[in-house]
């Protein structure tokens, strides 16, 4: 827009607002108080619980051990046990971040680069599991493993067993209905950063004399780190916190941290040392994300 001078108007930032305004009938200068509802929500829904949780698990632990207010800290980090159910959930979520990095990659580049007029296709694919409740879906899973179940009576219509092999109730079919939940969020973030590298780059590598696996070592893959870094988050933060598809695939194979929260609110009743796992569980969560933020920012595309 010009003014009668025939200046172009600029947006005006209001001093009280902090916010632009570009005239009337276009963008409108509004308050701060806007953001005040979901202030409210955020504070009431999120803080207040994880302040709440922070004090239960300290104030019950005083009163189970007066004169120590570390109490549940000090067994999660001092007994053998726990130490090996936080590693355990640790290595479970990277493992798991690892394999949707190696199953979704492929994917994303096809649907990017090769998949054409099927990409709508592909990507209803994609989401449409994501719109069936994860219980049904792991209960899918859990006829397809069975004694009875395709994968057993496959195997013994070729001849390669004799008897049904117990698939269930193990680490394997635990990991696979992780990677098959949290593969469609690697995917849709990998896919969305390949969208936007300009394909002039590899085919000016190509041109002057790389191969298709050194432009996509040298070109693809260092342009995309910012999609996989995404979702690498998404997929370690959801499986870090995962409990519905390792209590009905794993069978208690995998101990982690979200199923003994899961045993100390039903089994024990000792809320206490439930909110002190919750609370290591976040900080292992929170530690995680600064760590890949860091990387993503040291190694990723940087705007330009």
């Amino acid at each position: 827009m010009t003014t009668p001078t025939g200046t172009a108007e600029q947006p005006t930032t209001s001093p009280r607002s902090g916010l632009w305004s570009r005239g009337a009938g276009h963008y409108q200068s509004v308050g701060e108080w806007w953001i005040l509802p979901a202030a409210i929500f955020l504070v009431v829904f999120f803080v207040v619980p994880l302040v709440e949780n922070a004090e239960k698990s300290i104030a019950l632990s005083q009163l189970l051990r007066p004169g120590t207010g570390d109490g549940y800290y000090l067994k999660l980090f001092t007994d053998p046990y726990y130490l090996w159910v936080i590693g355990q959930t640790v290595i479970l979520s990277v493992g798991v971040t690892a394999i949707c990095v190696v199953v979704g990659y492929p994917i994303a580049l096809y649907l990017v680069r090769h998949a054409g007029r099927w990409s709508g296709l592909v990507i209803f694919l994609l989401i449409a599991p994501l719109l069936t409740s994860i219980i049904m879906r792991t209960f899918g899973w859990r006829v397809l493993f069975a004694r009875r179940g395709l994968f057993n009576e496959t195997l013994m219509d070729i001849g390669w067993i004799e008897r049904p092999i117990a698939f269930l109730n193990g680490p394997v079919p635990a990991v696979i209905g992780l990677v098959h939940v949290l593969v469609p969020f690697m995917i849709l973030s990998i896919a969305s950063v390949l969208r936007n590298i300009d394909i002039g780059l590899e085919e000016s590598a190509r041109l002057l004399g790389a191969g298709r696996i050194r432009t996509f070592m040298s070109v693809t893959l260092p342009l995309s780190l910012d999609g996989i870094g995404t979702g690498a988050i998404l997929v370690f933060l959801l499986a870090n916190g995962s409990f519905v598809t390792l209590l009905l695939l794993g069978g208690g194979s995998i101990q982690t941290l979200p199923l003994l929260i899961y045993q100390q609110f039903n089994t024990t009743r000792d809320f206490g040392f439930a909110s002190a796992m919750s609370n290591v569980l976040l900080v292992v969560a929170l530690a995680c994300l600064y760590l890949q933020l860091r990387l993503i920012r040291r190694r990723g595309v940087k705007g330009g």
